[in-house]
């Protein structure tokens, strides 16, 4: 994965966006949400990523996370999502995804007909409380302020219900304040 975009430390706590390319509406049903879950639920188990927050919106993730080896996890994190959605999309016969996936795929890129995901993460390194807070605000509104639900909590594919109740469609290593 190439990137400008480098960690400070390794065991930091990271505000880490993922986009799709060209911001393509890729999670738009169960199946594809599930990909993602199903990832990060794999990554906690069984590559130390701990996961504070999270949500998935239809064209983009944000996290809050942590890791010895981030980098590499989110580099495998986003490969195997990748080959999934586009196994996904080919079994569900979503030509106009697939057609949108091989024209923006870089040209550089000659492992795959497609590309899901824009290079890099984005990773920002939290340093206060302060900020802590304002990123897991930011990343709990970001259905609300697209409209797609009234309240934080009413989104699935977000840990606000986590917080909120203790339960979630995804366990996460929650912070208490």
């Amino acid at each position: 994965m190439r990137t400008r975009y480098h960690l400070i430390e390794n065991n930091g706590l990271y505000f880490v966006t993922s986009t799709t390319v060209e911001w393509i509406p890729v999670f738009t049903k169960k199946q594809y949400f599930d990909i993602i879950i199903h990832s990060l639920e794999f990554c906690r188990l069984h590559k130390g990523l701990k996961l504070f927050a999270y949500v998935i919106m239809d064209n983009h993730v944000h996290f809050i996370i942590s890791s010895d080896n981030l980098s590499q996890i989110v580099k495998d994190f986003k490969s195997f999502t990748a080959r999934e959605i586009i196994k996904y999309a080919k079994a569900d016969d979503k030509r106009w995804l697939l057609n949108q996936l091989e024209f923006y795929k870089k040209s550089y890129k000659r492992e795959s007909d497609y590309q899901v995901w824009q290079e890099g993460f984005h990773p920002q390194m939290i340093i206060t409380e302060d900020m802590l807070r304002q990123k897991i605000e930011y990343i709990h509104n970001n259905p609300v302020k697209r409209g797609f639900v009234e309240r934080p909590e009413y989104w699935i594919y977000s840990s606000a219900e986590n917080y909120l109740s203790g339960k979630g469609c995804l366990e996460i290593d929650l912070i208490e304040w």
